[in-house]
């Protein structure tokens, strides 16, 4: 076969890689990570509760939390945890831990779907069936992705419209024109990709694959020539489908959820604009809290109510190498291979040569491609709000980036000795934790058995609007609860990156990437068993197993704060949909039930120190959740006996009554 057609065959998938990329995904994302740890308050059972009231009300249009009206996102994702838990109830698992189990399903699925389509697609981008294993290595192995699969948060999901797109749109520019019928098709699933996106995560679903497409045609084009493209890949018949996949949810939404009484105006003082907050009853609906609100005020940063925060620059981009690692220290090489405009030499200057007249070959268009993917998103986010794991979209696009260059070992036009310079940072950086995670095993006294992990932890409440700002309040007491999970991860760090490091020098370059690969499962299995002990800390889950078989069909059960602080209890006590079974909320009107609840038909589930009082000495028996670090952490004066039913992780359920 001439070196020609080699170059642009694609090679197929061999089995050993399918049957690799199923064992690895069942270790780490279908087996023992399903059903653990219980689910955590806040986002994680939030959106696990808003898809059971999906079912209880038979409402697909219009999501509920707690009863009370939840607009700010798209539905796709709560259609699926919703659609696997009645599957769930359908073989007879309906408890609670069963229903939070389904409820990780689609994440799981999203990404083994992910993996797969980015092997396939790395092998279509180089044309080497090794970059695609490696890239479906690094995917399935990407620290991000499974720290943030851990959540019950749709952007695993985005990932895999964002990799479908992309691929469609490549199978657009390999065929050209030769092949009519299989452009539209590439050109429909490009919409329809989109049209998911769109319904899984709002407007950046269709924003991301068409500006990522857009730049890399003028790169490669120039303005005239993209304008040309555009109108060979059918842009009306696409756009149609989009539209009408995309489309009826939102209408539907938007008749659904109407604007209410007289909301106050906008105005303009000061030489800026005012967001007015709504009243009882005097509410917008959901077309401009979901799309204003949400979309635009939420990416300049005035979006009500302002209950976030936004990870600072250095820290967004920073860990976009941890949540790659060990792989990241490839990143800057296969950086400088995509895009070798910035170096000097014979290989340099014919890029740029080619880039200027916009004539660069398939392969140099494939890098990129996936370089345009990851800057663009990670741009995107940096001049606006973000969170830790806004940068998710991105990192599929650096794993098979990555995975090219690596791929380059088998034609043996990458140097061995750049490798090898490569895994030195991954050694060091494991050799250095690895130091500290001994030192930590050998000073750090264990704690007795049934230590409340909250007891041990440094509160850092400033920091907890972010994503990952609990586990800031690990301290070296604590970290003696952590002891294997300290001493597998420091283990495979050190050993994987030095197995690598020798076989390498060996030669052994294939070998070298899969131990990596291996540490790094490794790895993720320390991680999981660190969040299982660290869960108590984040969830309330065990509160309400504990007070369920007391909780009555009259009783009222009450959270003092937030209701994302004790969110758990409302997945997890699993109370039927009616009238008076909604969680009650003492001081805590804000967050995600905050706008909804000035809707006219919302419950009236907010509290107040005098109410409660009454409630207390009424007949009905009352369960107050309460955190015993997190303000507001005192308790009201409350007339007649208070009873604590259960106290674990930092918070207590106390009652009027004491157990039966």
């Amino acid at each position: 076969m001439s070196p020609d057609r080699r170059n642009t065959e694609v090679p197929g998938r061999s089995r050993g890689v399918l049957l690799g990329v199923v064992v690895l995904w069942v270790v780490l994302y279908a087996s023992f990570t399903l059903g653990s740890p219980a689910l955590l308050d806040d986002a994680d059972s939030v959106h696990a509760e808003v898809a059971r009231e999906m079912l209880l009300r038979h409402d697909f249009v219009t999501l509920y939390a707690n009863g009370v009206r939840y607009l700010e996102k798209a539905p796709l994702f709560y259609w699926s945890m919703a659609g696997c838990m009645r599957v769930a109830q359908g073989l007879g698992a309906s408890s609670a831990r069963a229903m939070a189990t389904a409820a990780r399903v689609p994440l799981a699925l999203a990404m083994l779907a992910l993996t797969l389509l980015c092997e396939a697609l790395a092998r279509r981008l180089f044309r080497d069936a090794r970059a695609g294993m490696y890239a479906a290595a690094i995917v399935l192995t990407s620290f991000g992705l499974f720290l943030f699969t851990r959540i019950l948060i749709p952007d695993a999901l985005v990932c895999l419209w964002t990799a479908l797109a992309m691929y469609c749109f490549w199978r657009t520019e390999e065929l050209e024109n030769r092949n009519e019928a299989k452009l539209r098709l590439f050109c429909g699933g490009f919409a329809v990709a989109c049209a998911l996106n769109v319904l899984t995560k709002g407007l950046i679903g269709v924003v991301f694959p068409v500006a990522i497409a857009f730049v890399y045609l003028y790169m490669t084009r120039g303005m005239k020539r993209t304008l040309v493209r555009l109108r060979e890949l059918h842009p009306w018949a696409t756009l149609e489908a989009f539209l009408l996949l995309a489309v009826p949810w939102h209408i539907l939404a938007g008749l659904a959820n109407p604007t209410q009484g007289h909301p106050t105006p906008f105005r303009f003082v000061g030489g800026h604009w005012m967001v007015p907050l709504p009243t009882d009853g005097n509410v917008r609906g959901w077309t401009w809290f979901y799309l204003m609100n949400e979309h635009l005020l939420r990416y300049v940063n005035l979006r009500v109510p302002h209950d976030y925060d936004t990870a600072p620059q250095w820290l967004f981009w920073g860990l976009c190498l941890v949540w790659v690692m060990p792989w990241s220290a490839f990143l800057f090489k296969a950086m400088g291979w995509a895009f070798p405009g910035f170096q000097v030499g014979e290989k340099a200057d014919v890029f740029r040569s080619q880039l200027r007249r916009r004539d660069l070959p398939l392969r140099r268009k494939a890098r990129l491609l996936l370089l345009i993917w990851a800057g663009f998103v990670m741009l995107f986010f940096s001049i606006s709000t973000r969170q830790e794991y806004y940068v998710l979209p991105a990192l599929p696009a650096l794993g098979m980036l990555i995975a090219g260059w690596l791929g380059m070992d088998a034609r043996g036009t990458m140097t061995a000795r750049a490798a090898r310079r490569c895994l030195w940072v991954p050694l060091a950086l494991g050799a250095g934790y690895a130091v500290f995670a001994v030192y930590m095993l050998l000073h750090v006294a264990t704690p007795v058995a049934g230590t409340d992990i909250s007891s041990l932890l440094t509160q850092n409440p400033t920091d907890y609007a972010l994503s990952l700002g609990h586990f800031l309040d690990l301290n070296a007491r604590a970290l003696g609860l952590f002891r294997w999970p300290l001493g597998l991860s420091a283990g495979c760090l050190l050993v994987g990156p030095l197995v690598a490091l020798l076989l390498r020098r060996r030669g052994r370059a294939r070998e070298s990437n899969l131990v990596l690969a291996g540490m790094m499962v490794v790895f993720l299995v320390a991680a999981h068993l660190a969040l299982q002990t660290f869960a108590p800390a984040l969830s309330s889950a065990q509160l309400a197993e504990a007070i369920a078989p007391q909780v009555g069909p009259g009783d009222v059960v009450c959270i003092h704060g937030e209701y994302e602080a004790g969110s758990t209890l409302a997945f997890t006590l699993q109370r039927p949909y009616a009238p008076g079974s909604e969680i009650h909320i003492l001081e805590g009107r804000s967050s995600n039930l905050w706008y909804g609840s000035f809707f006219a038909d919302a419950p009236k589930i907010f509290e107040t120190p005098e109410t409660l009082a009454a409630e207390w000495a009424g007949p009905r028996r009352v369960f107050l959740w309460q955190s015993l670090t997190d303000a507001p952490n005192q308790l009201p004066k409350l007339p007649g006996p208070v009873y604590i039913l259960v106290k674990s992780g930092g918070k207590e359920i106390v009652s009027n009554r004491p157990n039966r």
